[in-house]
């Protein structure tokens, strides 16, 4: 009974301190967080008219913006609004999105937009896809790495031009997906590799990526490596390296490399409750990155926390 009592009265502490600070755990899926000068902007999948944006300065108190960075009408898309990414270039802000199932960049002034486009349409590609990811080597090249809808989704890459209003599409090349094990819990005969991220380490390229559905509870985050940017991709022996079995939460995956002051952190989501896919709350953890080489990522056991905001 005294047991009971003290659980009791622990949730009751922890629901007064929630409700005195104004706080609520965030529900964005398929995150990203983009650093501009210190001040950091939260985006992701959950409102059928755009993409909303928080801000913050710490990565612990977030504050929602009164409008969507990007709104249906002012770029490509009538539904679909999923997964966007932001860069800065040239003193211009660029957000690759999802929406319709295909894959746009529009471009704004701020980081918190609007995010508009002269010409609504989506970037060269024949058939379906989502989940962009621009990456900017050293050189200069831009990148874009995105998820096509064929025989599973699998993840691809192409050479984005240096305006970013588009890909030369003689350079499109599969990267890798999924297969079994870890990738394929369901044995889904369509199986899913999505969601990628590109970092470099040393002289290697990272491909963090989400495998299995994202409604199954091992929806989790593995990845490969590669000397070159357009592959091939060798998968980590190690993955998931992100998944239920250290977050404690079912279907982790589907998010974004933040690096901050040296440090690695991955944004992702999670489901709503363990019987609930639901609306996906957002979370954060902590990354570390051993000195073997090749670098092995893992994720800093206890980092695990939901982004909570006004």
């Amino acid at each position: 009974m005294q047991r009971v009592i003290t659980a009791i009265l622990f949730f009751i502490g922890i629901t007064a301190a929630h409700a005195q600070s104004g706080k609520d755990t965030i529900k964005l899926a398929d995150p990203t967080i983009f650093n501009n000068d210190g001040t950091y902007y939260l985006y992701g999948t959950g409102n059928p008219n755009g993409f909303p944006v928080y801000t913050s300065t710490d990565l612990i108190n977030w504050q929602r913006q009164g409008k969507n960075a990007l709104l249906k009408g002012d770029a490509y898309g009538t539904k679909g609004f999923w997964a966007p990414q932001v860069i800065k270039q040239n003193g211009k802000y660029y957000m690759a999105y999802t929406a319709d199932e295909h894959i746009a960049i529009a471009e704004g002034d701020s980081p918190l937009g609007p995010f508009t486009q002269n010409v609504h349409k989506p970037v060269t590609l024949q058939g379906k896809h989502i989940d962009p990811f621009i990456f900017k080597d050293t050189n200069g090249d831009f990148y874009l790495y995105f998820v096509r809808l064929q025989q599973g989704n699998r993840i691809f890459s192409a050479r984005l031009k240096n305006d970013l209003s588009d890909i030369d599409s003689t350079t499109v090349k599969e990267c890798l997906h999924a297969e079994s094990g870890w990738e394929n819990t369901a044995n889904s005969g369509w199986p899913v590799s999505e969601g990628p991220t590109v970092i470099k380490i040393g002289n290697l390229y990272y491909l963090f990526y989400s495998a299995n559905d994202f409604r199954n509870i091992d929806y989790a985050v593995g990845y490969a490596t590669s000397p070159s940017l357009l592959g091939p991709w060798t998968k980590y022996a190690g993955t998931p390296i992100i998944s239920r079995k250290n977050t404690g939460r079912n279907g982790s995956g589907h998010g974004d490399i933040l690096q901050k002051d040296g440090k690695l952190y991955y944004v992702f989501h999670t489901h709503s409750s363990n019987s609930t896919v639901g609306m996906r709350k957002t979370a954060i953890v902590s990354l570390a990155v051993s000195k073997d080489k090749p670098a092995v990522v893992s994720v800093v056991p206890g980092s695990f926390r939901y982004l909570e905001g006004n």
